[in-house]
């Protein structure tokens, strides 16, 4: 077993990097509402047989659906640990959770009247008490917000189905009715309409007709197209976009869910219990209410994108600079480059009349996103290299490359010296935090400091800085002769009359904690580093990495001796691995976007290198919450705030 205190690895290798890009294309949003002047009707609508139901027919088999296994766990849009959880909610314990409205941002956002003629400074705060009541609360964007100001309402006909939808000027006292186009009317913004006359489930069937077929009814002569993803209480909290005059266009009609309608046998389930047909899964579109027919797919249906971690997203989400998958593949060059010819857009929808909420939502999340700087090396310290890729014939640029590092390459690598003696690495994650393995530490700061930007061993360079230790935080149950739980955290000493604990230093940058344990899967590629044992046997007195591949199935390797988490990284031949010399040291995978997370912990292994005997790391996002407890931010990591 590798005990003692550290980890290397025997032979380093190098792999081009993908470099991913945000598409420049934009798609459409979603949100809600509620009227006044013209008051909804609080009715389950049945439809006559005049309109044009697109239920989908039964159908036995299914492809596209996911393992049992994933289901058994009723995923839906709140499980964090597979998807974001919208600006108004916070990831905590793989649940997303309101958040109180004064942590939102509001600096760049627009002002949004409520249904209580109280005036909100922007849209997040508005979907942060819909969050919490679970009630139609956003009315419009604008400032005239008083009671003499109609505000927003829908209503759907008990006879005919037509959705009809009143949208106050936020500039003056009135307003106008609409129908709602049908050409992009879908599920999930009908069940949106549902819920918000009181039908928790939401929509049964969506369909449309022609305005003319309602034989001298009085119904409006313009519509709006309206996008929901599905979260909302309101069809006001959904992307409005400009009136059409309807002339020969179809309009929306909508069949509200009746719980007590639900039949005995179901193709799917959802979550919420709403009973859809198989063709209604996995198609990018939020049929239940919830997401749960999105969460656990093996394909997806119409055009749809799946994320690595089984989740279908519409394929508007590809390119709208608003990251949807957890590890950013719907806004990395090469997939919405290979999508462009076949993403589905409609040219005639603007946005001039009415503000997106998309756009507000794209705005509050780069804020939150860009408030911990943390994955991302400081290229101006990098010394990229050209070197030959392991197996290639052809020569790359690297930020990381071959057998040695670059003296500032590796800008969160830190050596962790005990009485003068580096034995362990470790990880440092911003603010005054380093994670390391639990067995390379002792509860005795005073015996312990922290070298930053160190490449030889024993020698510092320009850059290197060397920090006193204040506290160290092991994990209360970890255990040294399983190595369970083989994680802690150290707190560095604050400088004099500074908040900070180390100079501001361009060599050195934080990596991001993840969240959860769906954001990379077996067979991603990831890189290791530290001072350990090499070939041959002896310490390496420079910063040596090396690319591994994660690994699934550990048990098969080390039976009951791999326990919850703990994960497995390295070449099944043996020829990568970690070693004596590198415990505490860092397990670094990049997602599509170029951003770096900590996913792993040198800890423990068997027979450095020999085949079957995989390095066995521990896995970080399993230990989020804990991390997060001790180290007191809103934040550690990049994303899920």
């Amino acid at each position: 077993m590798r005990t003692g205190v550290s980890l290397f690895f025997l032979l380093l290798f190098i792999q081009a990097e993908t470099q991913s890009d945000y598409g420049n294309q934009s798609s459409t949003d979603q949100q809600k509402s509620r009227l006044k002047t013209h008051p909804p009707t609080n009715v389950s609508t049945r439809l006559v047989s005049s309109i044009n139901q697109t239920t989908p027919e039964p159908i036995e088999k299914d492809g596209f659906l996911g393992s049992n296994e994933c289901l058994s766990k009723k995923y839906t849009r709140a499980s964090c640990d597979l998807v974001f959880c919208p600006p108004w909610e916070r990831c905590i314990d793989k649940e997303c959770s309101c958040k109180p409205p004064y942590q939102c941002l509001t600096q760049n956002a627009t002002a949004v009247c409520a249904v209580n003629n109280r005036k909100y400074n922007s849209y997040c705060q508005t979907m942060a008490v819909s969050c919490r009541t679970r009630k139609p609360f956003m009315s419009h964007f604008g400032e005239n917000c008083d009671d003499g100001q109609p505000k927003f309402g829908s209503s759907i006909d008990p006879v005919t189905g037509l959705v009809k939808v009143f949208i106050p000027d936020g500039r003056q006292n009135n307003g106008e009715e609409f129908l709602v186009c049908w050409r992009t009317w879908n599920m999930a913004s009908a069940n949106v309409a549902c819920k918000e006359l009181g039908e928790p489930l939401g929509a049964r069937a969506t369909g449309h007709r022609s305005r003319q077929a309602d034989h001298g009814m009085r119904v409006p002569s313009y519509c709006v197209s309206i996008r929901c993803q599905g979260y909302e209480n309101s069809l006001a909290e959904c992307v409005i976009h400009d009136k059409v005059l309807i002339g020969n266009r179809k309009v929306a009609t909508v069949n509200c869910y009746a719980a007590s309608a639900t039949p005995k046998e179901c193709d799917f389930t959802c979550v919420n219990s709403k009973c859809l047909f198989l063709n209604q899964t996995c198609d990018g579109i939020d049929d239940c209410g919830d997401r749960s027919d999105e969460m656990c797919c093996k394909e997806c249906r119409n055009g749809a994108f799946r994320c690595k971690n089984g989740v279908c997203v519409s394929q508007e989400a590809l390119g709208d600079r608003q990251i949807d998958c957890l590890d950013g593949e719907d806004e990395s060059w090469s997939h919405v480059k290979g999508n462009n010819k076949t993403k589905v857009v409609h040219p005639l929808l603007k946005n001039t009349e009415y503000v997106s909420p998309k756009q507000e939502t794209t705005v509050s999340r780069f804020h939150l996103e860009s408030r911990l700087l943390c994955g991302v090396p400081n290229m101006t310290t990098v010394d990229n290299e050209e070197m030959a890729a392991r197996g290639s014939g052809h020569r790359v640029k690297r930020v990381v490359g071959g057998v040695e590092a670059n003296p500032t390459q590796i800008q969160w690598q830190v050596a962790l010296q005990e009485n003068r003696r580096i034995d362990c690495g470790g990880a440092y994650i911003g603010g005054c935090w380093v994670i390391t393995a639990a067995h390379c530490v002792r509860p005795n700061p005073s015996a312990f400091m922290v070298k930053f930007s160190l490449w030889k061993k024993r020698t510092a360079q320009s850059t290197t800085d060397i920090v006193p230790v204040e506290n160290i935080h092991i994990h209360p149950k970890f255990n040294p002769q399983t190595y369970e739980n083989d994680i802690a955290l150290v707190r560095l000493e604050k400088l004099p009359y500074s908040d900070k604990c180390l100079v501001d230093n361009p060599a050195v940058s934080a990596v991001c904690v993840p969240w959860s344990s769906q954001l990379f899967r077996a067979n991603h590629t990831c890189s290791i580093s530290g001072w350990g044992r090499t070939a041959q046997g002896k310490s390496s007195k420079v910063l040596l990495w090396a690319n591994v591949s994660l690994i699934a199935d550990c048990e098969r390797f080390y039976k009951d001796r791999f326990k919850p988490g703990m994960l497995c990284a390295g070449d099944l031949d043996g020829s990568v691995d970690s070693c004596q010399g590198d415990s505490g040291g860092p397990l670094v995978c990049v997602d599509e976007v170029g951003v770096s997370y900590l996913w792993g912990i040198v800890s423990w292994g068997e027979r450095c290198g020999h085949s079957g005997f995989p390095g066995v790391y521990t896995e970080v996002a399993h230990y989020f919450e804990w991390v997060r407890h001790h180290t007191g931010w809103p934040a550690v990591t990049k994303f899920n705030s």
